[in-house]
């Protein structure tokens, strides 16, 4: 077994669907975010073993085979796509550090992209030889009537919990603040002349209370909103950093676990609590967390569930500020972390999925 570490974090901007990026196939949002990535660390695409994305929206076809291409990597590098709906992009940076601790590889891209604005419209067909029938949203379990709506399930959390619209509104406009107020995120990588989340706005509680309701107390204005976006890791091994002169982060702890499908919000909880526990952490001793915002209750309960301090929970702001590019989100979460971290510093990312999953990753500048 070897060490991996991560040497260069790297995302495109998250821009809301039919925004700046909308005319971009994944492997266009991921190619620029890749090169980075290998002008930061000094290594030549020929150096590069596997590129891992995951992609929740498209329409098969091997996305990591193109974005491979796009970027100028190898033909030998084929592309390893993945699909766990929004945890994706931090399970496929944990599928990285365990390839490369397995000693299969020396050096591993991994994350996430999505584009939300170009994904295929969805038809189910008839074997009977009828029309076929569109659809949005796929199933998530076996069970029709175990299987809620994201705003649904997350409105469901709410009740069960007593906690009212306008606390939930309250978070939303506290991590729009925060995303205003903070300086660009250094691993941010221009596309299309946008440097920046553009979605941030001075909102507050009396515009965010006119929001129109999604499900019960979840609104448009305490949810994130569909996006367009990539993030990526490079993972080595300990070795090939050496040869480099290359520090980075390295993962303490993660887990990728199911739970109950009827609460998808909650499913970080346990991941949350097996990477804290695998790292020999606790919540006070971690500087900084970068927590998935797809609704703001969501966040809210599992930081509460697991005691993380609230002031160090997305500094900078969230995906509420952001956008949701689904199978990218949880990159982003890693690609922010890995900034916002000083030397000698350790910090969580979490993230919940569709179905009943959550994914969580400990890592230490």
């Amino acid at each position: 077994m070897t060490g991996a570490l991560i040497v260069a974090a790297r995302r495109s901007p998250v821009v809301p669907r039919g925004g700046a990026l909308a005319r971009l196939e994944p492997h266009d949002l991921a190619a620029p975010v890749v090169a980075a990535l290998l002008a930061d660390a000094g290594l030549p695409p020929d150096g590069v073993d596997e590129l891992i994305l995951s992609n929740a929206l498209g329409g098969g076809g091997n996305p990591a085979r193109l974005a491979a291409l796009a970027a100028g990597l190898p033909v030998t590098v084929g592309g390893l796509s993945i699909d766990r709906q929004c945890c994706g992009g931090l399970d496929a940076i944990l599928l990285a550090e365990a390839l490369i601790r397995a000693g299969r590889h020396q050096a591993v891209i991994a994350g996430g992209a999505e584009s939300y604005s170009r994904r295929p419209l969805r038809l189910r067909s008839d074997p009977d030889g009828g029309a076929a029938v569109p659809y949005d949203q796929p199933p998530f379990t076996p069970w029709p009537d175990r299987d809620p709506g994201m705003a649904e399930a997350a409105h469901a959390i709410a009740r069960d919990l007593g906690i009212p619209r306008a606390a939930q509104d309250a978070w939303a406009v506290a991590s729009h603040a925060r995303a205003l107020a903070a300086p660009p995120c250094p691993g941010l990588v221009p596309i299309g002349g946008i440097a920046r989340d553009p979605y941030a706005r001075a909102l507050t509680p009396r515009l965010a209370a006119r929001a129109p309701a999604l499900a019960g107390s979840v609104s448009a204005a305490n949810t994130a909103v569909a996006a367009d976006g990539a993030a990526f890791c490079l993972l080595v091994s300990d070795a090939l950093a050496r040869r480099l002169g290359l520090q980075g982060a390295r993962i303490l702890g993660a887990a990728s676990l199911g739970a109950d499908p009827e609460w998808p919000g909650l499913a970080p909880v346990p991941a949350i609590r097996a990477a804290l526990a695998q790292a020999g952490l606790t919540p006070a001793d971690l500087d900084a967390v970068e927590l998935m915002e797809a609704f703001a209750i969501q966040a809210m309960a599992c930081a509460d569930r697991t005691g993380l301090p609230a002031d160090r929970i997305n500094r900078g702001g969230g995906a509420l500020a952001r956008g949701h590019p689904i199978g990218a989100s949880g990159a982003v979460n890693a690609v922010r972390l890995f900034h916002d971290l000083r030397p000698g510093q350790r910090g969580l990312a979490a993230i919940a999925a569709a179905g009943g999953l959550g994914s969580a990753l400990v890592m230490q500048r």
